[in-house]
Protein backbone atom coordinates (compact mmCIF):
# COMPACT_ATOMS: atom_id res chain seq x y z
CA UNK A 1 0.00 0.00 0.00
CA UNK A 2 0.96 3.80 -0.86
CA UNK A 3 3.76 5.09 2.34
CA UNK A 4 3.54 1.83 3.74
CA UNK A 5 6.72 0.49 2.55
CA UNK A 6 8.83 4.15 3.91
CA UNK A 7 6.88 3.30 7.36
CA UNK A 8 8.11 -0.23 7.16
CA UNK A 9 11.95 1.18 6.15
CA UNK A 10 12.22 3.74 9.14
CA UNK A 11 11.02 1.09 11.55
CA UNK A 12 13.56 -1.11 10.23
CA UNK A 13 16.38 0.80 10.76
CA UNK A 14 15.90 1.82 13.74
CA UNK A 15 15.59 -2.05 14.53
CA UNK A 16 18.84 -2.80 12.57
CA UNK A 17 20.84 0.00 14.60
CA UNK A 18 19.69 -1.43 18.06
CA UNK A 19 20.85 -4.55 16.76
CA UNK A 20 24.30 -3.18 15.66
CA UNK A 21 24.49 -1.12 19.33
CA UNK A 22 23.66 -4.64 21.01
CA UNK A 23 26.11 -6.70 18.65
CA UNK A 24 28.88 -4.16 19.54
CA UNK A 25 28.30 -4.26 23.26
CA UNK A 26 28.25 -7.78 23.62
CA UNK A 27 31.55 -8.43 21.38
CA UNK A 28 33.47 -6.12 22.90
CA UNK A 29 32.54 -7.35 26.46
CA UNK A 30 34.20 -10.69 26.11
CA UNK A 31 36.49 -11.23 28.53
CA UNK A 32 39.03 -12.22 26.64
CA UNK A 33 39.79 -8.55 25.26
CA UNK A 34 40.86 -7.76 28.72
CA UNK A 35 44.53 -9.31 27.55
CA UNK A 36 44.64 -6.67 24.95
CA UNK A 37 45.27 -3.32 26.78
CA UNK A 38 43.60 -1.10 24.47
CA UNK A 39 40.94 1.27 25.03
CA UNK A 40 39.19 0.64 21.65
CA UNK A 41 37.05 -1.91 23.58
CA UNK A 42 35.67 -0.21 26.08
CA UNK A 43 34.36 2.73 23.55
CA UNK A 44 32.86 0.19 21.47
CA UNK A 45 31.35 -1.87 24.20
CA UNK A 46 30.35 1.74 25.65
CA UNK A 47 28.94 3.25 22.56
CA UNK A 48 26.91 -0.39 21.71
CA UNK A 49 25.43 0.18 25.46
CA UNK A 50 24.43 3.89 24.64
CA UNK A 51 23.05 2.83 21.10
CA UNK A 52 21.06 -0.25 21.75
CA UNK A 53 19.42 1.44 24.67
CA UNK A 54 18.54 4.83 22.73
CA UNK A 55 17.00 2.81 19.67
CA UNK A 56 15.00 0.75 22.15
CA UNK A 57 13.14 3.80 23.94
CA UNK A 58 11.74 4.82 20.67
CA UNK A 59 9.03 1.99 20.67
CA UNK A 60 8.55 1.68 24.40
CA UNK A 61 6.14 4.09 25.93
CA UNK A 62 7.25 4.74 29.34
CA UNK A 63 6.25 4.23 32.80
CA UNK A 64 4.59 6.59 35.02
CA UNK A 65 7.29 5.51 37.34
CA UNK A 66 4.98 8.16 40.58
CA UNK A 67 5.10 4.85 43.14
CA UNK A 68 4.95 7.28 46.67
CA UNK A 69 3.79 10.71 47.41
CA UNK A 70 4.41 12.22 50.53
CA UNK A 71 1.42 13.36 52.58
CA UNK A 72 0.81 15.84 55.32
CA UNK A 73 1.26 13.50 58.36
CA UNK A 74 4.97 12.88 57.04
CA UNK A 75 4.33 9.32 55.89
CA UNK A 76 4.28 7.66 52.01
CA UNK A 77 1.14 7.31 50.45
CA UNK A 78 1.36 4.77 47.79
CA UNK A 79 0.08 6.58 44.24
CA UNK A 80 -2.38 4.43 41.93
CA UNK A 81 -2.71 5.04 38.22
CA UNK A 82 -6.44 4.46 37.12
CA UNK A 83 -8.53 5.15 34.10
CA UNK A 84 -11.80 7.10 34.51
CA UNK A 85 -13.25 7.54 31.10
CA UNK A 86 -11.18 5.25 28.12
CA UNK A 87 -11.77 6.45 24.79
CA UNK A 88 -10.01 4.58 21.34
CA UNK A 89 -7.68 7.84 20.92
CA UNK A 90 -6.92 8.34 25.18
CA UNK A 91 -8.18 8.38 28.40
CA UNK A 92 -9.00 10.30 31.27
CA UNK A 93 -6.74 9.31 34.09
CA UNK A 94 -6.68 9.86 37.76
CA UNK A 95 -3.40 9.39 39.93
CA UNK A 96 -5.26 8.16 43.52
CA UNK A 97 -3.24 8.86 46.60
CA UNK A 98 -4.05 5.77 48.75
CA UNK A 99 -5.18 6.51 52.28
CA UNK A 100 -4.85 10.16 51.96
CA UNK A 101 -8.29 12.50 51.68
CA UNK A 102 -9.14 14.16 48.82
CA UNK A 103 -7.66 17.22 48.51
CA UNK A 104 -9.46 20.58 47.38
CA UNK A 105 -7.34 21.45 44.92
CA UNK A 106 -8.73 19.18 41.38
CA UNK A 107 -6.39 19.69 38.43
CA UNK A 108 -6.73 18.73 35.35
CA UNK A 109 -3.51 18.59 33.20
CA UNK A 110 -3.96 18.47 28.89
CA UNK A 111 -0.98 16.69 27.73
CA UNK A 112 0.26 17.67 24.55
CA UNK A 113 -0.01 15.90 21.66
CA UNK A 114 2.70 16.17 19.56
CA UNK A 115 4.88 13.89 19.42
CA UNK A 116 5.61 12.60 23.19
CA UNK A 117 3.42 10.73 25.66
CA UNK A 118 2.06 12.03 28.57
CA UNK A 119 4.31 11.00 30.74
CA UNK A 120 6.30 13.74 29.44
CA UNK A 121 4.65 15.54 31.97
CA UNK A 122 5.56 13.14 34.63
CA UNK A 123 7.81 15.43 36.80
CA UNK A 124 4.94 18.24 36.58
CA UNK A 125 2.54 15.45 37.84
CA UNK A 126 4.77 14.47 40.63
CA UNK A 127 5.01 18.18 41.97
CA UNK A 128 1.23 18.50 41.93
CA UNK A 129 0.39 15.51 43.83
CA UNK A 130 1.52 16.83 47.57
CA UNK A 131 -1.24 19.79 46.61
CA UNK A 132 -3.80 18.50 44.69
CA UNK A 133 -5.90 15.91 42.97
CA UNK A 134 -4.18 15.35 39.48
CA UNK A 135 -6.04 14.54 36.40
CA UNK A 136 -4.23 14.14 33.10
CA UNK A 137 -5.06 13.46 29.37
CA UNK A 138 -3.49 9.97 28.25
CA UNK A 139 -3.43 10.44 24.52
CA UNK A 140 -3.03 6.69 22.93
CA UNK A 141 -0.40 6.10 19.69
CA UNK A 142 -2.01 5.84 16.55
CA UNK A 143 -0.36 3.37 15.12
CA UNK A 144 -1.89 0.71 17.93
CA UNK A 145 -5.39 2.25 17.19
CA UNK A 146 -7.16 0.24 14.34
CA UNK A 147 -8.57 1.91 11.14
CA UNK A 148 -12.12 0.87 12.40
CA UNK A 149 -12.17 2.85 15.65
CA UNK A 150 -12.06 6.07 12.79
CA UNK A 151 -10.82 9.86 12.22
CA UNK A 152 -9.23 11.64 15.24
CA UNK A 153 -8.89 15.54 13.97
CA UNK A 154 -8.40 18.72 16.47
CA UNK A 155 -12.09 18.84 16.20
CA UNK A 156 -12.40 15.64 17.74
CA UNK A 157 -9.87 16.49 20.63
CA UNK A 158 -11.46 19.14 21.33
CA UNK A 159 -14.50 16.98 22.02
CA UNK A 160 -12.38 14.39 24.47
CA UNK A 161 -11.66 17.93 25.90
CA UNK A 162 -15.16 18.91 26.91
CA UNK A 163 -16.47 14.90 27.51
CA UNK A 164 -13.47 14.88 30.39
CA UNK A 165 -14.68 18.60 31.78
CA UNK A 166 -17.90 17.64 32.15
CA UNK A 167 -17.19 14.13 33.85
CA UNK A 168 -14.89 15.82 36.03
CA UNK A 169 -17.75 18.42 37.32
CA UNK A 170 -17.43 22.12 37.52
CA UNK A 171 -15.14 22.38 40.35
CA UNK A 172 -12.28 21.96 38.65
CA UNK A 173 -8.89 23.78 37.63
CA UNK A 174 -7.77 22.99 33.81
CA UNK A 175 -3.74 23.14 32.79
CA UNK A 176 -3.15 23.01 29.23
CA UNK A 177 0.60 22.65 28.37
CA UNK A 178 1.66 23.14 24.72
CA UNK A 179 0.00 21.71 21.67
CA UNK A 180 -3.47 21.65 23.63
CA UNK A 181 -3.46 25.39 25.29
CA UNK A 182 -5.69 26.75 21.89
CA UNK A 183 -7.66 23.62 21.80
CA UNK A 184 -8.39 23.71 25.65
CA UNK A 185 -9.37 28.09 25.38
CA UNK A 186 -11.93 26.66 22.52
CA UNK A 187 -13.20 23.60 24.40
CA UNK A 188 -13.59 26.17 27.66
CA UNK A 189 -15.76 28.84 25.12
CA UNK A 190 -17.59 25.82 24.17
CA UNK A 191 -19.02 25.10 27.78
CA UNK A 192 -19.48 28.71 28.20
CA UNK A 193 -21.98 28.71 25.25
CA UNK A 194 -23.65 25.23 25.58
CA UNK A 195 -23.11 24.25 29.29
CA UNK A 196 -22.17 27.08 31.63
CA UNK A 197 -22.45 25.31 34.64
CA UNK A 198 -19.86 22.92 33.40
CA UNK A 199 -16.85 25.23 32.94
CA UNK A 200 -13.98 24.78 35.36
CA UNK A 201 -12.72 27.48 37.75
CA UNK A 202 -9.44 28.25 36.32
CA UNK A 203 -7.75 27.50 32.89
CA UNK A 204 -4.02 27.63 32.94
CA UNK A 205 -2.08 27.98 29.60
CA UNK A 206 1.59 27.21 29.32
CA UNK A 207 3.49 28.56 26.14
CA UNK A 208 0.93 27.18 23.44
CA UNK A 209 0.52 28.54 19.77
CA UNK A 210 -2.47 30.22 20.53
CA UNK A 211 -1.58 33.36 17.70
CA UNK A 212 1.08 31.73 15.63
CA UNK A 213 2.00 34.76 14.13
CA UNK A 214 2.24 37.11 17.26
CA UNK A 215 6.30 35.87 17.57
CA UNK A 216 7.56 33.70 14.58
CA UNK A 217 9.43 31.06 15.33
CA UNK A 218 11.06 28.26 13.01
CA UNK A 219 8.44 26.08 13.91
CA UNK A 220 5.70 28.40 12.57
CA UNK A 221 7.68 29.56 9.47
CA UNK A 222 7.93 25.74 8.55
CA UNK A 223 4.21 25.50 8.14
CA UNK A 224 3.82 28.61 6.12
CA UNK A 225 6.51 27.79 3.69
CA UNK A 226 5.26 23.86 2.19
CA UNK A 227 1.79 23.22 0.88
CA UNK A 228 -0.60 21.03 2.82
CA UNK A 229 0.14 18.86 -0.58
CA UNK A 230 3.63 18.73 -0.13
CA UNK A 231 3.36 18.42 3.56
CA UNK A 232 1.33 15.50 3.09
CA UNK A 233 3.91 13.71 0.80
CA UNK A 234 6.89 14.23 2.76
CA UNK A 235 5.65 13.90 6.53
CA UNK A 236 3.00 11.15 6.37
CA UNK A 237 3.00 7.44 6.60
CA UNK A 238 0.87 4.15 6.47
CA UNK A 239 1.26 2.13 9.39
CA UNK A 240 2.76 -1.18 8.57
CA UNK A 241 1.63 -4.71 9.81
CA UNK A 242 3.68 -5.01 12.82
CA UNK A 243 1.09 -2.73 14.55
CA UNK A 244 -2.51 -2.61 15.55
CA UNK A 245 -3.13 0.04 13.01
CA UNK A 246 -2.08 -1.71 9.81
CA UNK A 247 -3.18 0.59 7.11
CA UNK A 248 -3.96 3.59 9.26
CA UNK A 249 -2.39 7.43 7.86
CA UNK A 250 -0.35 8.75 10.98
CA UNK A 251 2.86 11.06 11.27
CA UNK A 252 4.98 8.73 12.77
CA UNK A 253 6.95 9.53 15.82
CA UNK A 254 10.25 8.96 14.35
CA UNK A 255 9.60 11.38 11.64
CA UNK A 256 8.87 14.11 14.69
CA UNK A 257 11.67 12.89 16.39
CA UNK A 258 13.97 13.47 13.59
CA UNK A 259 12.65 17.12 13.09
CA UNK A 260 13.36 17.61 17.45
CA UNK A 261 16.83 16.62 17.23
CA UNK A 262 17.82 18.66 14.24
CA UNK A 263 16.85 22.14 15.89
CA UNK A 264 19.17 21.32 18.34
CA UNK A 265 21.60 18.64 16.86
CA UNK A 266 24.93 19.79 18.03
CA UNK A 267 23.59 19.70 21.79
CA UNK A 268 22.29 16.25 21.29
CA UNK A 269 25.20 15.20 19.97
CA UNK A 270 27.64 16.49 22.32
CA UNK A 271 25.27 14.56 25.25
CA UNK A 272 25.52 11.21 23.27
CA UNK A 273 29.79 11.85 23.02
CA UNK A 274 29.80 12.15 26.92
CA UNK A 275 27.61 9.76 27.53
CA UNK A 276 29.53 7.41 25.79
CA UNK A 277 33.03 8.18 27.14
CA UNK A 278 31.84 8.27 30.62
CA UNK A 279 30.37 4.72 29.83
CA UNK A 280 33.75 3.87 28.72
CA UNK A 281 35.74 5.60 32.13
CA UNK A 282 33.30 3.58 34.24
CA UNK A 283 31.28 6.57 35.62
CA UNK A 284 28.12 6.34 33.97
CA UNK A 285 25.08 4.80 35.81
CA UNK A 286 21.67 3.21 34.66
CA UNK A 287 19.59 6.40 36.41
CA UNK A 288 21.81 9.61 35.65
CA UNK A 289 20.94 12.47 34.30
CA UNK A 290 21.17 11.26 30.67
CA UNK A 291 19.88 8.16 31.20
CA UNK A 292 16.63 10.09 32.84
CA UNK A 293 16.23 12.31 30.35
CA UNK A 294 16.70 10.71 26.75
CA UNK A 295 14.65 7.66 27.95
CA UNK A 296 11.31 9.75 28.11
CA UNK A 297 12.70 12.37 24.98
CA UNK A 298 13.56 9.29 22.92
CA UNK A 299 10.08 7.69 23.70
CA UNK A 300 7.45 9.19 20.74
CA UNK A 301 4.46 8.27 19.31
CA UNK A 302 2.45 8.48 16.08
CA UNK A 303 -0.22 11.02 15.00
CA UNK A 304 -3.38 10.32 13.37
CA UNK A 305 -2.66 12.36 9.96
CA UNK A 306 -5.69 14.20 10.15
CA UNK A 307 -5.18 15.56 13.59
CA UNK A 308 -1.16 16.38 12.20
CA UNK A 309 -2.72 17.89 9.05
CA UNK A 310 -5.72 19.83 10.76
CA UNK A 311 -3.28 21.45 13.05
CA UNK A 312 -1.06 22.95 10.71
CA UNK A 313 -3.52 24.12 8.39
CA UNK A 314 -5.67 25.49 10.68
CA UNK A 315 -4.11 26.22 14.01
CA UNK A 316 -0.69 27.64 12.09
CA UNK A 317 -1.89 28.24 8.28
CA UNK A 318 -5.52 29.58 8.44
CA UNK A 319 -5.38 30.65 12.55
CA UNK A 320 -8.89 29.74 13.47
CA UNK A 321 -8.59 29.99 16.93
CA UNK A 322 -6.32 33.38 16.64
CA UNK A 323 -9.09 34.73 14.47
CA UNK A 324 -12.01 33.36 16.76
CA UNK A 325 -13.49 31.80 13.99
CA UNK A 326 -12.95 27.79 14.85
CA UNK A 327 -15.95 25.74 14.28
CA UNK A 328 -16.48 22.37 16.24
CA UNK A 329 -18.90 20.19 15.47
CA UNK A 330 -20.49 22.28 12.66
CA UNK A 331 -20.61 25.20 15.61
CA UNK A 332 -18.84 27.90 15.60
CA UNK A 333 -16.95 29.19 18.89
CA UNK A 334 -16.94 32.03 20.06
CA UNK A 335 -13.93 32.81 22.79
CA UNK A 336 -15.93 36.12 23.61
CA UNK A 337 -18.32 34.23 25.78
CA UNK A 338 -16.31 33.06 28.24
CA UNK A 339 -17.32 35.42 31.24
CA UNK A 340 -16.60 33.60 33.98
CA UNK A 341 -13.62 31.68 34.11
CA UNK A 342 -9.87 33.32 35.47
CA UNK A 343 -7.66 32.54 32.64
CA UNK A 344 -3.82 32.62 33.50
CA UNK A 345 -1.08 32.71 30.74
CA UNK A 346 2.58 31.19 30.86
CA UNK A 347 5.59 31.88 29.05
CA UNK A 348 9.17 31.35 28.45
CA UNK A 349 11.20 34.45 27.97
CA UNK A 350 13.71 31.98 25.62
CA UNK A 351 10.48 29.39 24.52
CA UNK A 352 11.86 28.86 21.06
CA UNK A 353 8.97 26.66 20.43
CA UNK A 354 6.05 28.84 21.47
CA UNK A 355 7.68 32.15 21.49
CA UNK A 356 6.21 34.98 24.11
CA UNK A 357 3.53 37.04 22.56
CA UNK A 358 2.26 33.57 20.76
CA UNK A 359 0.07 32.24 23.85
CA UNK A 360 -0.43 35.57 25.41
CA UNK A 361 -2.67 37.01 22.26
CA UNK A 362 -5.81 34.68 24.36
CA UNK A 363 -6.01 37.37 26.74
CA UNK A 364 -7.11 39.72 23.69
CA UNK A 365 -9.59 37.02 22.67
CA UNK A 366 -11.40 36.83 25.91
CA UNK A 367 -13.24 40.29 25.60
CA UNK A 368 -16.37 39.07 28.15
CA UNK A 369 -13.89 38.49 30.62
CA UNK A 370 -13.45 41.11 33.15
CA UNK A 371 -9.65 42.38 33.79
CA UNK A 372 -9.56 40.49 37.29
CA UNK A 373 -9.72 37.59 35.67
CA UNK A 374 -6.94 37.77 33.70
CA UNK A 375 -3.08 37.40 34.61
CA UNK A 376 0.20 36.37 32.75
CA UNK A 377 3.44 35.44 33.72
CA UNK A 378 6.79 35.98 31.78
CA UNK A 379 9.71 33.61 33.37
CA UNK A 380 12.77 35.13 32.58
CA UNK A 381 15.49 33.07 31.36
CA UNK A 382 13.52 29.71 30.70
CA UNK A 383 13.19 27.42 27.39
CA UNK A 384 10.24 25.68 26.29
CA UNK A 385 10.39 22.45 28.93
CA UNK A 386 11.26 25.03 31.49
CA UNK A 387 8.04 26.42 31.75
CA UNK A 388 6.22 23.44 32.94
CA UNK A 389 8.60 20.53 34.27
CA UNK A 390 12.00 22.19 35.09
CA UNK A 391 13.46 24.41 38.12
CA UNK A 392 11.55 27.70 36.78
CA UNK A 393 8.36 25.42 37.03
CA UNK A 394 9.29 23.95 40.44
CA UNK A 395 10.34 27.06 41.98
CA UNK A 396 8.52 30.08 40.51
CA UNK A 397 5.65 28.89 38.43
CA UNK A 398 4.24 26.11 40.36
CA UNK A 399 3.22 28.48 43.29
CA UNK A 400 2.24 31.05 40.98
CA UNK A 401 -0.53 28.76 39.62
CA UNK A 402 -1.34 27.40 42.79
CA UNK A 403 -1.97 30.84 44.18
CA UNK A 404 -4.00 31.93 40.97
CA UNK A 405 -5.78 28.18 41.70
CA UNK A 406 -7.10 29.00 45.57
CA UNK A 407 -7.39 32.69 44.67
CA UNK A 408 -10.25 31.58 42.12
CA UNK A 409 -12.18 28.71 43.89
CA UNK A 410 -15.02 30.45 44.38
CA UNK A 411 -17.97 28.06 45.60
CA UNK A 412 -19.50 27.38 42.19
CA UNK A 413 -21.31 24.15 41.03
CA UNK A 414 -21.10 20.39 42.56
CA UNK A 415 -18.13 18.09 42.15
CA UNK A 416 -19.16 15.35 39.83
CA UNK A 417 -18.91 11.62 41.43
CA UNK A 418 -15.67 9.68 40.07
CA UNK A 419 -16.74 7.11 38.34
CA UNK A 420 -15.19 4.75 35.18
CA UNK A 421 -16.72 5.13 32.43
CA UNK A 422 -15.52 3.03 29.20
Amino acid sequence: MRYMATYDMMESLRNTSEWMGASARACASYPVWGLVPHPMFKVMSAWGRVTERSFARMVIKPDWGIRTVVGEDGRDHTVEVEALVCRPFGDLIHFRVNKRPPKPRRVLLIAPMSGHYATLLRSTVHSLLPDCEVFVTDWHNARDIPVSAGKFDIEDYTLYLLEFMRFLGPDLHVIAVCQPVPLALAATAYLAEIEPDAQPRTLTLIGGPVDPDANPTEVTDFGRRVTMGQLEHLALQRVGFKYRGVGRMVYPGLAQLASFISMNLERHGRAFLDKILAEAKGEGSEQDKHNRFYDEYLSVMDMTAEFYMSTVERIFKRRVVARNVFTVAGHQVDIGKVTDVAVKIVEGEDDDISAPGQCLAALDLLTGLPPEKKASHLEPGAGHYGIFAGKSWRNNIRPLVLDFIDSHSGPRGRRAPLRTVS
